[in-house]
């Protein structure tokens, strides 16, 4: 099927790594132009020169930039349009806030992630919103964590849902200009992330066979996997999609 992503450009934060880079990898592997953003100038030159390669150079263009900068926004669409000439989508991927359970995150630890998770998220999916025309798409990594929560991440179980319902509201509102909103929930993607988190107990491979025995499919996700979801969800193809929150997870959801 033809995604009808030829040509099209897309702002990806978060992109240097995980599920950023591989929504973007998907995304230019299909034709479309990314702009990729990260905090560190080396990660993000070679982000680059990697998803550059994939089609002989030209597809991307990076950018070092903060989602937690009330200025990331406005600097991540004129880019864009500078660069490529057009914007027709947004893919908002944060990293996860530090893991811990809710009675004992500090409350800077709870600022510093409503700054960058949802406040952070929020400004740019509104800078998009300004600069879309009719066909454009917003969409959300989010977290399973929206809809239930994730022993040992209760900022994240705080603050994902409202950022969900905050993007649902949004689709809500820019439906009829012709704007998509869209969300992702993975779940156990292979990821340093989720690496990260497995090796909290002490025992990361214990914690990996654990997870993956709850999970229907019986093993984690490839980024690969997630990518090509987020490159439907973002493309043409998925045209009358929106408001939703799609699971990216093996089953690993209970709940419809």
């Amino acid at each position: 099927m033809d995604l009808g992503l030829q040509d099209k450009v897309y702002v990806v934060t978060g992109a240097t790594r995980g599920l950023g880079f591989a929504a973007a990898r998907e995304l230019v592997a299909d034709g479309a132009r990314v702009l990729v953003s990260g905090r560190g100038r080396e990660s993000v030159d070679a982000a680059v020169a990697e998803l550059s390669a994939l089609d002989g150079g030209g597809a991307a263009h990076g950018l070092v930039a903060d989602n937690a900068d009330p200025g990331t926004p406005e600097r991540l669409t004129a880019a864009a349009v500078e660069h490529f000439g057009r914007l027709d989508g947004v893919l908002i991927s944060v990293g996860g806030p530090s893991a811990g359970p809710v009675s004992t995150a500090p409350e800077e630890a709870w600022r510093d992630a409503f700054e960058a998770v949802f406040l952070g998220a929020l400004r740019i999916a509104r800078a998009a919103a300004g600069a879309l025309d009719r066909g454009g798409v917003i969409g959300f990594v989010l977290s399973g964590s929206v809809r239930q929560p994730i022993p040992g991440l209760g900022i994240s179980n705080g603050l994902r849902p409202g950022l969900a319902m905050a993007a649902k509201s949004l689709a809500d509102e820019l439906g009829p200009r012709g704007i998509r909103v869209v969300g992702l929930l993975p779940a156990r993607i292979d990821t340093d992330r989720v690496r990260e988190l497995d090796s909290l107990g002490g025992d990361p491979d214990a914690a990996r066979a654990q997870h993956s025995a709850a999970i229907p499919l019986g093993r984690y996700g490839t980024p690969e996997e997630f990518g090509k979801v987020a490159a439907f969800l973002l493309s043409p193809a998925a045209s009358y999609l929106t408001g939703v929150m799609v699971p990216v997870d093996g089953g690993a959801l209970r709940g419809l």
